[in-house]
């Protein structure tokens, strides 16, 4: 295909410092160009890797997202600016790329990601990139590239920690996949609301740069066929210590998903086999089955002194940045050891940054003996949006 493909006079300047790379020249930028690579996720990691990958001339890039761009957004997602909040990120980020790229084709997927489109989106490309951040897609993608025989390039950062590997389904020289696929990996998922968001949890600004641009370099290695990519190493990043470490990772053969005898042959819902339901809280708990209460019924109850006590169970650092006067901070971490401080015949209301930790502290109180415990949907966050719109979100 590469040998069908010309650059132009203004694309041999653009791109002349690959040119003159002797693991580049012009056949490998003509490979680049020929190219297309799917970005599953335009945040912290699809905003570097789209850019670095546009930038490198890879003739069509794919975006994948549904979601708007947030205040929230601008710290590490570097595709967008203050004056993007509230655009659709696919569009904006298109634009944005095609201003760095002219000769680089944009496909536009502004949908969620999920079995029912998985496979007719990623049979459109050579290479996947993964830059989700939820369990649910990371094995929707998994599967698909799988049964596509698509490279896969994954990533997933947290906090001041990051890793990186390529899974790699394609049939080597023994006709087996070249390496493992995420479910050798992780074969099954943590509980739900065991690993935190990062809307929880918090991540450096600059990780998702470190990250996605480890992604991007798989990625162009994989299209020249240069190199050692990340196929059977996973590569962990400490920003903290400033350390790297490689671990290696191999095929299981009794993986149902790449294995020798594989059993699944088709895609599932991602949703019920992580434990999830409906759309994620902060901490992935199904909040339909705690006794909830919404931000206005909370104010209702507020203005009228009715007689409940409101608890908060973020941690001490959240609480500095917005908080209800009228709520006691117990973090969730020490709520257990606080219990036999409070009184199981009162009524107690519960929120958190979303919800979700707040249905798990009501949950824990329910088992503990408190019957008049509710919990409040949306948390300090719909409080800001819908009652205290004044009220600073994080």
């Amino acid at each position: 295909m590469a040998a069908d493909v010309q650059l132009s006079k203004e694309e041999i300047n653009r791109y002349s410092r690959h040119l003159i790379l002797p693991e580049v020249t012009l056949e490998g930028q003509k490979k680049i160009k020929s190219a297309s690579v799917l970005m599953i996720g335009t945040g912290g990691l699809g905003a570097p890797v789209s850019m670095y990958l546009a930038a490198a001339g890879i003739g069509r890039i794919g975006v994948v997202d549904f979601d708007t761009v947030d205040f929230s957004n601008l710290q590490r997602q570097v595709l967008f600016t203050t004056d993007d909040v509230g655009k659709p990120k696919t569009e904006t980020a298109a634009a944005r790329l095609k201003a760095l790229n002219p000769h680089v084709e944009i496909g536009i997927h502004e949908a969620r990601f999920h079995s029912d489109n998985a496979l007719d989106i990623i049979k459109q490309y050579d290479i996947v990139i993964d830059g989700t951040d939820n369990f649910p897609t990371r094995y929707c993608v998994n599967d698909a590239c799988v049964m596509l025989k698509k490279p896969n390039v994954y990533g997933s950062i947290f906090r001041f920690e990051g890793q990186a590997t390529v899974f790699d389904p394609r049939p080597g020289d023994d006709g087996k996949p070249k390496g493992p696929c995420y479910r050798c990996l992780y074969p099954d998922p943590p509980p739900p609301g065991m690993v935190p968001s990062c809307a929880e949890g918090g991540v450096l600004g600059i990780l998702p740069g470190i990250i996605g641009c480890i992604q991007a370099t798989e990625a162009l290695k994989l299209i020249l066929g240069q190199g050692s990519p990340l196929i059977g190493r996973l590569m962990r990043y400490d920003a903290m210590d400033m350390k790297f470490r490689e671990f290696k990772i191999r095929r299981d053969p009794t993986c149902p998903m790449c294995g020798d005898n594989a059993s699944i042959t088709e895609l599932i819902d991602y949703e019920q086999f992580c434990g999830i339901r409906g759309e994620e809280s902060d901490k992935m708990i199904r909040e339909d089955e705690i006794p909830a209460i919404t931000v206005t019924e909370l104010k209702k109850r507020l203005d009228n002194g009715d007689n409940f006590e409101l608890i908060d169970v973020r941690e001490p650092h959240e609480h500095e940045i917005c908080h209800l006067t009228q709520a006691k901070l117990i973090p969730l971490g020490t709520l257990p050891g606080k219990l036999h401080e409070l009184d199981s015949s009162k009524q107690y209301i519960v929120h958190c940054k979303m919800g979700g930790r707040s249905a798990q502290a009501v949950e824990l109180m329910r088992k503990s003996g408190f019957d008049k415990v509710l919990n409040v949907t949306g948390g300090i966050t719909a409080w800001a949006k819908e009652i205290d719109k004044s009220m600073p979100t994080y």
